[in-house]
C-alpha cells in the first residue's frame, strides 16, 4: 500500500465519527458532508509527518470548519421562511445508548441552535463524544478553564430547553402509535390527552412546502392544526421509523418522503412535535 493510500485509509476510518460530530454541530446532513469533505481536502494537503495523532488532528480541523460554517449559517437561518428545524435522519438500530439517541434527537438539536458556536462545539465534543476539556481547549485554542465555562453555559441552556429524554424508548413508541392512530382517525380529544398543556408543534416547510410559519402552541390549537392528518390522500404511505433516535413517522407520497414527524415525549406525554416537510431536508432520507 502506498503512503497516499495509507492516508486515505486513515481518513476513511475516521469518517463515520467526523460525520457524526459534524451533524450534531451543524444540524443538516448536507452541511455535515461538506464539512467532512473540507476536512479531507485539508488532510490531503497536510504535512503528515508532523501529525502525531491523526484522529485528534482531524477532529480539531473539523471542529474549526464547523465553527466557521455555524457563524455563516446563523445569518442564513435568520432569513429562513418559518421555523428552521434540523434535517431528519432515520437511525434504525444505529444508536445503541441513551446518550447517543439523546445527542441526535430533534429536541436536543433544536436547543443547540440557541447556543453560540463555541458553546455548541464544546457541548457536542464533551457531552456526545466524551472528549476531555484539555483536548477540547486545544482544538478551540482556548484555555481549559474557558472550555469548562462554555460547557457550563451550554448545559444551562439545554436544561432550560427540556431536551433531555425522560421516557423509555418502549413507552415513547406506544405514545407514538397512539398519536398516529388518533391523528389519522381525526380524534382530537384523544390527541389532546396525549399532549402536555403547553405542547408546541414546529413545522419546517422552508417556503417550499405548505407548513405553519409560526410554532403552534397549546393542546387545543395543536390538535386542531393536526386535523389535516386524517385526510385520505391517494398515494400516501405512512411508515413508523426511528427518526433522530426516537420513535417517529415518515409519510411518503408515491414512495417519495414528503414529511418526517418526530415526537419529543416528556414524562409520558408529548411536549413537542417536529414536522419537516422541506423537500431539501428530505432528499437524503432513506427508508429501510
Amino acid at each position: 500500500m502506498s503512503i497516499a493510500d495509507e492516508h486515505v485509509r486513515t481518513f476513511e476510518a475516521a469518517r463515520p465519527r467526523l460525520q457524526a460530530i459534524a451533524y450534531r454541530m451543524l444540524g443538516t446532513v448536507a452541511d455535515a458532508e461538506d464539512a467532512v469533505q473540507d476536512t479531507y481536502v485539508r488532510w490531503s494537503g497536510a504535512d503528515h509527518g508532523g501529525v502525531c495523532e491523526p484522529a485528534a488532528w482531524l477532529t480539531r480541523v473539523l471542529t474549526n470548519v464547523c465553527l466557521n460554517r455555524l457563524t455563516s449559517a446563523r445569518a442564513r437561518r435568520e432569513e429562513y421562511v418559518g421555523p428552521w428545524l434540523p434535517e431528519p435522519v432515520v437511525t434504525e438500530h444505529a444508536l445503541a445508548t441513551l446518550a447517543e439517541r439523546e445527542s441526535v434527537s430533534m429536541a436536543m438539536l433544536v436547543v443547540l441552535e440557541r447556543l453560540t458556536p463555541p458553546e455548541r462545539a464544546v457541548f457536542v465534543l464533551r457531552e456526545a463524544f466524551g472528549y476531555p476539556h484539555a483536548e477540547i481547549a486545544e482544538m478551540l485554542e482556548v484555555t481549559e478553564a474557558h472550555s469548562q465555562q462554555l460547557y457550563r453555559r451550554a448545559r444551562g441552556h439545554v436544561a432550560q430547553g427540556r431536551a433531555r429524554f425522560t421516557t423509555s424508548v418502549e413507552q415513547a413508541q406506544r405514545i407514538t402509535d397512539r398519536f398516529l392512530e388518533a391523528a389519522r382517525g381525526g380524534n382530537q380529544e384523544r390527541l389532546r390527552s396525549l399532549f402536555v398543556d403547553d405542547v408546541v408543534a414546529w413545522a419546517d416547510g422552508g417556503g417550499r412546502a405548505t407548513a405553519a410559519r409560526k410554532p403552534v402552541s397549546g393542546a387545543d390549537r395543536v390538535a386542531r392544526y393536526l386535523g389535516w392528518m386524517s385526510r385520505d390522500i391517494p398515494g400516501l404511505g405512512v411508515h413508523r421509523l426511528e427518526v433522530n433516535g426516537a420513535p417517529g413517522i415518515v409519510a411518503t407520497f408515491d414512495g417519495v418522503p414528503a414529511l418526517a414527524v418526530s415526537l419529543h415525549v416528556v414524562e409520558g406525554r408529548i411536549a413537542d412535535i417536529y414536522l419537516v416537510a422541506n423537500p431539501d431536508k428530505l432528499a437524503r432520507l432513506t427508508l429501510p
